[in-house]
């Protein structure tokens, strides 16, 4: 980090000051100064912190549960986070909204969540899961780095979405109802929604664009195979906005029986800070797996932002680390001068969409632009507030990586280790190749002689999207069945 940055960083470990957004009514106006909290409230996982000493988890035995850090950046709790956030709905969702935050504060206090969430992670998610390095890959991108891999795209589902999806569920049969509802891009959240409502015996709708729904058939049949019932939303670009669209307007008109179960940590106040704590498993884990594989801190962590849940998960752990750097990659589509991106912190500005202020993309009259992105997931005009808040104090690097270099990483990770990405955490592998060379130089540059290391978020697995890298890549020819031939078995 530059000392300008430094000096920002500290400064908001001091204080966060808000202001309120002119025109617009909410319920939950900012303070004037917004304080860190000198001790946060007991962590969604249970247990108490350790600080910078943390228990190194592997797959074998149960793991000490772990907890969010406790430094002034790690702690900051809604409804805003500086100028951004709150809570910006309408009045038929402010008991909902209401109910949400105290039983989640509730459930926090409440020994029997915590162990049954740690129960549910250790026996069905799958975790832990591993940190795996990935030296082939790390050869391309530069002399001298290492490159680790977290893989959230082992837990069950196949992506990190499950961490987030199993504590509201639980959070919604304390509350007695009986249906969720979902919005899906990818598909990855809704699946894991669907998985959950089985589980627990609970209705579920999924609303998912109509254009996704084409581009993610196969989760669309996971979802209803699961017992969910999947709506295609017709309206406006027909993507993840779209969908989240609908899924508010359905919260509205049955917010009696139905919980609205928020994939990411945008949206109106608790769901930020509370999707941020039930992903912070996350880092938390792969903080203490990095320092037995290593003996020390990564250099810098790096994540793909649409939302912005599984970077805000992995961040988290790191927020209060200065010397390592956090990247957030953004959906860079055809490039930011083509306008067809969704890079809200390179093309967007302040403003206001569904229920929270972040940044967002729009035009000079506050009309919310399209975005557009080869990764389903990565396609949103907005972004959380928290990471709002993270660019503008510098503590966050968010860069802009196009559809085609993400596709390429999708291809390297595939043919030098094996593994299959989702696109969407593709996007933090090109980030990868485009700063590894830059951090190892700035190390240098103040006089490390050791390998630098990089940690990757590798937020899920890629099956979701063969059918996309096939086309990309030609890999089928159009008169290849796709179907087993005569006298072969599947």
């Amino acid at each position: 980090m530059s000392q300008t940055q430094q000096a920002a960083v500290q400064r908001a470990g001091a204080e966060a000051v808000g202001t309120t957004d002119g025109g617009t009514t909410t319920p939950d106006a900012p303070p004037a100064t917004q304080a860190v909290p000198t001790a946060p409230p007991t962590a969604p996982h249970g247990g108490a912190s350790t600080g910078a000493s943390r228990a190194v988890t592997d797959g074998q035995a149960a793991p000490r549960v772990p907890v969010r850090a406790t430094g002034p950046l790690a702690t900051q709790q809604g409804p805003y986070f500086g100028e951004f956030g709150g809570r910006f709905v309408p009045e038929a969702l402010v008991a909902a909204l209401d109910e949400l935050d105290e039983q989640y504060h509730a459930a926090l206090a409440d020994p029997t969540f915590h162990a049954e969430l740690s129960r549910l992670h250790r026996t069905y998610t799958g975790r832990p899961n591993p940190v795996t390095e990935v030296p082939r890959f790390a050869a391309h991108v530069g002399e001298g780095v290492r490159v680790l891999l977290k893989r959230e795209d082992l837990n069950h589902t196949g992506s990190h979405k499950i961490n987030n999806v199993l504590g509201q569920a639980l959070l919604v049969k304390r509350m007695g109802k009986t249906r969720v509802i979902a919005e899906t891009g990818a598909g990855q959240h809704g699946v894991a929604t669907a998985t959950a409502a089985a589980l627990l015996d609970l209705e579920c709708v999924v609303y998912m664009g109509e254009e996704d729904t084409r581009r993610q058939a196969l989760n669309v049949a996971r979802m209803r195979l699961l017992g969910a019932e999947v709506v295609a939303v017709q309206n406006g670009s027909r993507t993840l906005k779209d969908a989240i669209n609908e899924a508010l307007r359905d919260w509205v008109a049955s917010v009696d029986t139905t919980h609205y179960l928020l994939g990411t940590v945008t949206g109106p106040h608790p769901f930020p800070e509370m999707v941020r704590d039930f992903h912070s498993v996350i880092g938390e884990e792969a903080r203490a797996q990095v320092l037995d594989a290593v003996g020390r801190l990564p250099d810098a962590v790096l994540a793909c932002v649409g939302g912005g849940s599984n970077a805000m998960g992995i961040f988290n752990a790191f927020l209060d680390d200065p010397e390592v750097r956090l990247f957030g990659f953004e959906a860079g589509g055809e490039g930011v001068t083509s306008g067809l991106h969704a890079a809200r912190f390179s093309g967007g500005s302040p403003g206001v969409l569904q229920g929270t202020r972040s940044f967002v993309l729009q035009d000079e009259d506050g009309q919310t632009r399209a975005s557009h992105s080869v990764s389903a997931g990565l396609d949103y005009p907005s972004v959380g507030p928290e990471h709002a808040w993270l660019h503008s104090i510098g503590r966050v690097d968010y860069r802009p990586v196009t559809d085609a270099e993400a596709m390429e990483a999708f291809r390297l990770l595939c043919r030098t280790e094996g593994i299959i990405p989702a696109i969407e955490s593709a996007h933090a592998l090109a980030g990868a190749v485009q700063v590894g060379r830059e951090v190892a130089a700035a190390r240098a540059a103040d006089g490390a002689t050791d390998e630098t290391v990089l940690l990757v978020n590798l937020s899920g697995r890629g099956d979701k999207d063969v059918a996309t890298a096939a086309a990309w890549f030609d890999l089928i020819d159009d008169e290849e069945p796709l179907h087993a031939g005569e006298g072969e078995q599947l």
